[in-house]
């Protein structure tokens, strides 16, 4: 699958980036304003966690628009270390930055699907989607 756009994590600021891209590409779909911000958020963690754990990375975005589906598939691969212990890092509270600890599970809570794969030494794939309810309007 070819995910465009894409951006790059390399600095604060390429958070704000993928956070703004997400929103855009989010309301092209036809999320509602909440949609909208929950997934904007949700990127902001992914970015967030590629800046502080990996060093850098990329958020990439696919738009699925089709007769039968509407969403947004958001990708944050990095080359990073590696996560040792998912289940812990999934647990609300659990923190090796000092910071809340409301990250990667948030993150979940936000979004429809949720999917990480993480291998030592070589890097993390988070795989997270969020679809329009039918008949909801996507608010």
């Amino acid at each position: 699958m070819d995910f465009k756009p894409c951006v790059n994590i390399q600095n604060e600021w390429d958070i704000v980036g993928a956070r703004q891209l997400g929103r855009e590409q989010a309301k092209e779909v036809g999320f509602g304003t909440v949609d909208q911000a929950r997934i904007a958020t949700a990127i902001s963690e992914l970015a967030r966690n590629i800046y502080l754990y990996a060093g850098t990375g990329k958020i990439c975005f696919e738009i699925i628009n089709n007769l039968e589906r509407k969403g947004l598939i958001i990708v944050a691969v990095d080359q990073g270390p590696g996560i040792r212990d998912i289940s812990q890092v999934m647990q609300d509270g659990y923190t090796t930055s000092g910071g809340l600890g409301a990250g990667l599970p948030g993150v979940r809570r936000l979004m429809d699907e949720f999917d990480i794969v993480s291998d030592i030494g070589v890097g993390t794939e988070i795989r997270t989607s969020k679809w329009i309810r039918k008949g909801l309007g996507g608010a």
